[in-house]
């Protein structure tokens, strides 16, 4: 293996895995299933992709689909040797895509390699198969349309979760069966609930819809950070409740996660983006 994998799922019909990178603990997540992948926001840096890449094929599968949870630059990454599968993510997130690409793509700064920055955002929306898009995401008759909410590919069941948390059209994956909650960039143990693009009842509304996944969840894959078992899921909600309930009402939250790089100054933010009321247009 190029990387190191966690295994969080492993029988003889799923395997989940995770990888995190040396840069911000940012997860990959892979969902295996009969030899085909559910790729989840591959990162980081370029080699660390290229070692993804190579772990993939080293183990003989194929990736059958990725998926970006939002559009920050760092879940947005790709390596040419993952394939062409199609890459989806939620409507607001491939319309932001396809309006904002050439920032996203600076944000990753002017060494990042230009084969790799070809790749970056190139997500389509899913429940755009043959429903097109006024189906009401009933698409059919593509890999990941959706039927209701869930993924059509050939695997597991995964529900998306989708809300304005963090950023408009921010997507989590829910595996009812075996219980894992892939987060995106919420539910961490390192990194605060981070408003940015959005606003605290924006961010509210997001975490009343993972409150029952995490609930149950048996596993829990934040974007950045380490995983947790055991029923830890449902402890980190709580946290990120009680954050935003202290910013809320302009109270001094008591959160270990301060301490951590950089969470003093997206605190900051945190709360010059609650007195100035919501972004324009929303």
């Amino acid at each position: 293996m190029h990387r190191s994998w966690q295994w969080v799922v492993d029988d003889c019909d799923v395997r989940i895995g995770v990888t995190t990178s040396r840069r911000d603990r940012t997860t990959s997540t892979l969902v295996v299933a009969d030899g085909h992948a559910l790729l989840v926001d591959p990162s980081w840096d370029p080699d660390e992709l290229a070692g993804l890449a190579a772990d993939v094929a080293a183990a003989g599968l194929e990736v059958a689909l990725g998926f970006a949870t939002h559009a920050h630059h760092d879940h947005l990454l790709w390596h040419p040797a993952l394939g062409s599968a199609p890459r989806l993510a939620s409507p607001a997130v491939a319309r932001q895509c396809a309006t904002d690409r050439d920032a996203i793509v600076a944000g990753l700064g002017p060494d990042w390699p230009a084969e790799l920055a070809d790749l970056v955002g190139r997500v389509d929306a899913v429940g755009l198969g043959a429903g097109g898009p006024d189906a009401g995401g009933l698409g059919e008759g593509g890999p990941g349309a959706v039927a209701g909410a869930a993924l059509d590919w050939p695997g597991p069941e995964v529900r998306l979760l989708t809300h304005d948390a963090h950023s408009p059209g921010h997507t989590a994956l829910w595996l009812p069966e075996q219980r894992v909650l892939i987060a995106g960039d919420m539910l961490s143990d390192v990194e605060l609930p981070l408003l940015e693009d959005s606003n605290p009842a924006a961010y509210a509304a997001g975490l009343a819809r993972l409150r029952e996944p995490a609930a149950q969840a048996r596993v829990l894959i934040p974007g950045h950070g380490r995983i947790a078992a055991d029923g830890a899921a449902a402890r980190r909600w709580a946290a990120d409740q009680a954050y935003l309930s202290a910013l809320i009402r302009g109270r001094t939250p008591v959160d270990d996660r301060l301490r951590q790089p950089g969470m003093a100054q997206a605190h900051a933010a945190n709360l010059a983006a609650a007195k100035s009321g919501p972004p324009p247009g929303r």
